[in-house]
């Protein structure tokens, strides 16, 4: 089989990939990677360059990785359901 058979991929139809660090900004840890997203924020680590990307909430952080439980106030929230439900109510009437 010669190349003329088969297209050759095209180099300038990919973005380029930069060096990113995702920041968990309640835990602190960092995620060195690399990615097409950039930032304005820039940092360097190991002698490298970064693009500072912040996230709330990461693997490190979030309740289905952890294992922590979240409590939920599920009596507040049927009360305030009903009350709002019957002043509803008394307006139709």
């Amino acid at each position: 089989m010669n190349q003329t058979t088969f297209p050759i991929v095209k180099t300038e139809g990919h973005p380029a990939l930069n060096n990113v660090c995702f920041l968990d900004v309640s835990t602190g840890k960092r995620f060195l990677t690399r990615s097409t997203m950039k930032s304005s924020r820039k940092e360097t680590i190991d002698g490298t360059e970064y693009f500072i990307i912040l996230r709330d909430v990461t693997m490190d952080s979030h309740p289905a990785y952890t294992g922590e439980k979240r409590l939920v106030d599920t009596a507040g929230r049927v009360e305030k359901f009903t009350s709002k439900f019957k002043r509803a109510k008394k307006v139709a009437k």
